[in-house]
């Protein structure tokens, strides 16, 4: 591939309120909107997601006022399914996929993150469900996911983009594998995150070899692997892990992101890579310093013009 095709494709950095530790649309231990918002701009962010829903404004003009007046534009909206248990959860994942859609494709945004439901609370840990699908919940898995991509498409011209992530039923290679070789391409793309594909034992930059075309968008993250073997031996859920901060600062852990950037600008497509540091909960004035230092750092990860 020629240094010109590799320069023509653009790898758009953006953050996200879970690096400012946001996991809900209304918690106590949350900074405000306003303060996420003044924050990320400052650190040198262009691009957001609107995280949880409800967090963000949900009226377009003034959501779109506000982000406009930091010099902000969003990328993705994200929505959380339970599409494997069948077509009898249909009308309620749409009601609220539509409703987050809506808002989305208002904002200008192209991108929805899909995420799998939990099969153990990411707060309490509590267990809700069986953490492996039988055939039967794998087949309307896929199958769902194929009717809400179509759907999306279609009703408000986004794409969706799956999330694989810890405490989920997609989350090892093995069963990231499984459903990409399930789903149709035309209909389903991924969201690589990078730390929570680490944290269940995924190798990224394999995956963005292996599965390319595939690759929608990414998140980027790292894990701390001391950290990581403890919560594992432990078997401690996601949200504790999250707070004994298995989740750390790049470039302190793993994956090193060099090589999936790399690997990323590889593809010759554009991509967005969303900064997603999870923190929930944490101290108001922890997030922004980091997120300016993994901005720097990000920087110096690319390759003249090959960021914006």
């Amino acid at each position: 591939m020629t240094p010109s095709v590799r320069s023509s494709a653009r790898i758009r950095i953006g953050s996200a309120p879970d690096s400012w530790g946001v996991w809900f649309p209304d918690d106590p231990q949350q900074v405000p909107w306003q303060r996420f918002l003044d924050e990320v701009a400052e650190a040198g962010y262009a691009w957001i997601e609107l995280g949880p829903y409800g967090y963000l404004p949900t009226d377009p003009a003034r959501l779109a006022d506000e982000t406009r007046d930091r010099g902000l534009t969003v990328s993705a909206g994200t929505v959380f399914t339970g599409l494997h248990h069948g077509p009898d959860v249909w009308d309620r994942t749409w009601a609220h996929v539509a409703e987050i859609a809506g808002l989305t494709r208002a904002m200008g945004a192209g991108h929805l993150v899909v995420i799998p439901s939990f099969w153990r609370d990411d707060k309490t840990g509590e267990v809700l469900e069986d953490r492996v699908l039988t055939p039967a919940q794998w087949r309307d898995l896929t199958a769902q996911t194929e009717r809400l991509g179509r759907e999306v498409r279609e009703r408000f011209g986004l794409r969706i983009v799956v999330h694989p992530h810890a405490d989920t039923h997609i989350d090892t290679e093995e069963n990231v594998d499984r459903f990409l070789d399930a789903t149709d391409p035309d209909l389903v793309s991924l969201c690589l995150d990078t730390g929570h594909y680490a944290y269940c034992g995924g190798d990224s930059v394999k995956l963005i070899e292996t599965y390319g075309e595939r690759i929608g968008y990414l998140h980027l993250k790292q894990v701390d692997p001391e950290i990581l073997a403890a919560v594992v031996a432990d078997e401690v859920p996601f949200g504790p892990a999250v707070a004994r901060g298995v989740m750390c600062e790049p470039p302190g852990g793993v994956p090193a992101l060099e090589p999936v950037l790399d690997a990323a600008r590889a593809l010759d497509v554009d991509l967005f890579a969303i900064v997603e540091q999870d923190m929930y909960p944490c101290p108001p004035d922890k997030p922004f310093p980091i997120a300016r230092r993994t901005r720097e750092f990000l920087r110096s990860c690319g390759r003249p013009g090959a960021a914006t």
